[in-house]
Order: C-alpha cells, then structure tokens, then sequence
C-alpha cells in the first residue's frame, strides 16, 4: 500500500513540476506516474553506474555531478517515453529536477514523523 501511494505522490510531483516548468510537459496524470517510474528507473539503474564511475569527481565537486546525472537522467527518460513526455532540452531538465526536489521536500516535511 505505502508503494502505490509513494508512487501517486511521485505522479503528483511530476504532474505539477510540468505545469510549473515551461518546456516539460506530460502527456496526463497517468503518464506523470509512468513518468516518475521510468526516472526512477533509471536514475537507480544507469544513473548509480555513472556515479559509482564518477565517484572522485562528485566529491571534490561536492555532489554537483551527482546533480548534473540526475539532469541527463531526466533527458534519457524523455527519449525512452516518446511523446508522453517531452523536456525541450538541458535548462528546462534542470529547472524540473530543482522543482522536483523542491516538491519532494515540502511534501516530506508535511509528512514526517513528529517524534
């Protein structure tokens, strides 16, 4: 059940980063959660092989690769998805991935755990 709903939560966010960032765009909410999966995917995937090769050079850049993968990651994905989502090139992957992680971080502050 926690794995639908991180997965509708994640169809939410890539849903509202499009809206928010001109030059993304999804084909609908159900795409958006398709979406999320396939970045996912493969950022865990091809995205951890990048930077387990570029470890040295993410630390003295203190995680500025790791953030740039993230990007071209967000790019690969629109090329695997066709047309149900479409990013117009690097600058708008990078104002999406800020506006994902932004997104991602005020909903996991509303929903922490108040211990």
């Amino acid at each position: 059940m926690r794995f639908i709903i991180s997965l509708l939560v994640t169809g939410l966010v890539v849903a509202l980063a499009s809206l928010i960032v001109p030059g993304v765009q999804v084909a609908g909410f159900g795409w958006a959660i398709v979406t999320g999966l396939v970045i996912g995917l493969v950022n865990a995937i091809v995205g951890g092989i990048l930077r387990l090769f570029t470890f040295p050079l993410n630390w003295l850049t203190f995680g500025l690769v790791s953030f740039i993968i993230t990007v071209l990651m967000i790019m690969l994905s629109d090329k695997i998805m066709g047309t149900k989502f479409e990013v117009d090139g690097f600058l708008p992957a990078l104002l999406f991935a800020i506006v994902v992680a932004v997104i991602e971080m005020i909903i996991g502050k509303m929903t922490a755990d108040k211990n």
